[in-house]
């Protein structure tokens, strides 16, 4: 079988595993965490790249994943993370909360962009996250606009949010950016909501008409 036919028997797949599900009918996919859904005026948008740069590596993107998956869990839909550099550790997380999550362990950056390719074509998760965070700024500078700007195509056709989270603003194409400004301190964990406070700012908004009015 060649390289098409094995990428359709893929996509039949994942279809049959994770039907689209309906949410509600909204321009956004609200995530319940105040200060991310309080950035993004509503939640993230559906129909559109939303790059969340996070300058520290331990800034607290990794919390903000399992996060995002206990919404997901919480409001039935489906999560698919793309882990640019196998470095998610679901141990943290029980057995039910994994029921809602599609982890894709790659090894480079690139092999990430594929993936993420490959999965918002048909839109069968609401939320497509792609966790570039601790590929080497190096690695990550090499995945051409062109990339960006097809992804950004794709998405704009399905009812699906697509976070891509980078240490350094890369992506020409995201119709949003928001900078993590965070640095953990041990009195932070003493605070109770410590991961729905996360610091956030807005760096640019520039979403199109077909996210601002595509509901479902």
């Amino acid at each position: 079988m060649g390289t098409s036919g094995k990428v359709v028997d893929l996509r039949n797949l994942l279809a049959e595993r994770f039907p689209r599900m309906q949410l509600p009918g909204s321009a956004h996919l609200r995530t319940r965490l105040s200060s991310l859904d309080q950035a993004t005026g509503g939640g993230l948008p559906k129909r559109a790249i939303t790059e969340l740069i996070s300058p520290q590596v331990s800034a607290g993107s990794a919390s903000l994943i399992y996060e995002l998956l206990q919404s997901a869990y919480r409001d039935r839909y489906f999560l698919t993370l793309i882990d640019g550099r196998d470095s998610f550790d679901p141990q943290p997380l029980g057995n039910a909360l994994l029921r809602n999550l599609l982890w894709i362990r790659c090894g480079k950056a690139m092999e990430a962009i594929k993936a993420a390719d490959l999965l918002l074509r048909d839109g069968n998760f609401p939320l497509v996250i792609v966790d570039l965070v601790l590929n080497p700024v190096e690695e990550t500078r090499k995945i051409p606009q062109t990339s960006w700007y097809r992804l950004q195509r794709l998405v704009e056709a399905v009812p699906t949010a697509c976070l891509v989270l980078t240490r350094q603003s890369m992506i020409s194409s995201a119709q949003l950016k928001i900078v993590l400004d965070n640095r953990w301190a041990l009195e932070t964990f003493e605070q109770a909501n410590t991961i729905s406070r996360l610091p956030m700012r807005l760096q640019r908004s520039h979403l199109s008409q077909v996210a601002i009015a595509g509901a479902d």
